[in-house]
C-alpha cells in the first residue's frame, strides 16, 4: 500500500528535501514546512562550569540525549579546555547514550559509550536503566527544553543531577512557510502530518498561537492522520490534547513514512 495520493505535511528542518522524496516514493502528496532551527546559547558559562566540574572529578556519570548536542558540546568545551585532558576525565567516569545518534556522535570524538538506552529511548527507559547503577553524580546534556521527568526521576533515584544545556530550539529564520502550513491545516489541505521530533509540535502550535488559529490547528490535526516518530514525540501532542495515530516500528524518519503510507487510509476512513 502507498499514499495513494494523499496529501502529507511534514514539519521536517534539516532533512527537508529527503522527506519530501521518501514521502513521493510512497505516493503522496508532499508539503514540507520547516519548523525548527537549531542555535547556540548566546551563553556557554554552562558547559564551560560543567567542563571545569568534569576535569575537577567532580561527575561519576554523565547522560548524552542527543548527537547534535553532544557535537556542540564537544565543541565548546574545546574553546577552553585541552581534548586529551577532557577524553582522560571522560574515561574515567560512565558515559550513557541515550541512543544511536550520540552513540554515533561520541564515537567520532574517539571514545566508546559505556551504556547504551534501549529502544525507544525515551527518558523512562532511560531511568530504568539507571536504576540498578551506582553512579550518584550526574551531568545531563539537555536538548531543546529540559526534560523535568528525567531530572526528576534520576534525583528520586538519589543521584545529584546537574543539567547542561548546550544549545536551544527556536523558530526557522524564515517561517513563511510554517505559517502557510498551519493555513493549509484549517483549510482541510492536509491528511496526513508526519512529526520527527516533539519540538515540531511546539512551535506550529506557537505558530498558530501567534496567528490566533490554536484551536481551528487543533481541530484539524484532530482529523488528520497523525504519524510520531515516538513517544517523546507523541507525550508533546499529549500536552496540546492531541493523540499521535501511529509510531513506526523503529524511530527512523524512513521507517516513518513508509509504516504510515501503509495505514493512514484505513484510518482517515475510520475518523471521516
Amino acid at each position: 500500500m502507498s499514499f495513494n495520493g494523499l496529501r502529507v505535511l511534514s514539519l521536517e528542518s534539516r532533512r527537508s528535501e529527503e522527506m519530501a522524496t521518501l514521502i513521493r516514493k510512497q505516493q503522496g502528496e508532499a508539503t514540507v514546512a520547516p519548523s525548527m532551527r537549531e542555535v547556540d546559547l548566546e551563553q556557554h558559562e554552562e558547559a564551560f562550569e560543567f567542563g571545569r566540574r568534569l576535569l575537577n572529578g567532580e561527575f561519576d556519570c554523565v547522560i548524552l540525549l542527543t548527537g547534535v548536542g553532544t557535537r556542540l558540546l564537544w565543541k565548546t568545551l574545546l574553546l577552553r579546555y585541552l581534548e586529551a585532558d577532557l577524553k582522560a576525565a571522560l574515561q574515567k567516569l560512565t558515559v550513557v547514550v541515550r541512543g544511536p545518534k550520540p552513540s554515533k556522535a561520541i564515537r567520532e570524538i574517539g571514545l566508546v559509550p559505556d551504556v547504551q538506552v534501549p529502544e525507544p529511548n525515551t527518558w523512562r527507559e532511560l531511568l530504568e536503566t539507571m536504576r540498578p547503577r551506582p553512579e550518584t553524580r550526574i551531568a545531563v546534556q539537555e536538548y531543546g527544553k529540559s526534560n523535568v521527568d528525567l531530572i526528576d526521576g534520576l534525583e528520586a533515584q538519589g543521584r545529584r543531577v546537574t543539567p547542561v544545556r548546550i544549545y536551544g530550539w527556536d523558530l526557522p529564520e524564515d517561517t513563511g512557510p510554517l505559517r502557510k502550513a498551519a493555513a493549509k491545516l484549517i483549510a482541510g489541505g492536509v491528511d496526513v502530518v508526519l512529526l520527527t521530533t516533539s519540538m515540531q509540535v511546539v512551535n506550529l502550535m506557537r505558530i498558530a498561537e501567534e496567528e490566533g488559529i490554536a484551536q481551528q490547528v487543533r481541530e484539524a490535526l484532530e482529523s488528520a492522520f497523525i504519524g510520531s516518530i515516538g513517544p517523546t514525540t507523541s507525550e508533546t501532542l499529549e500536552e496540546y490534547g492531541l493523540k499521535a495515530d501511529f509510531e513506526p516500528s523503529h524511530p527512523k524518519m524512513g521507517v516513518l513514512v513508509a509504516e504510515a503510507a501503509t495505514q493512514a487510509a484505513d484510518v482517515l476512513a475510520n475518523k471521516r
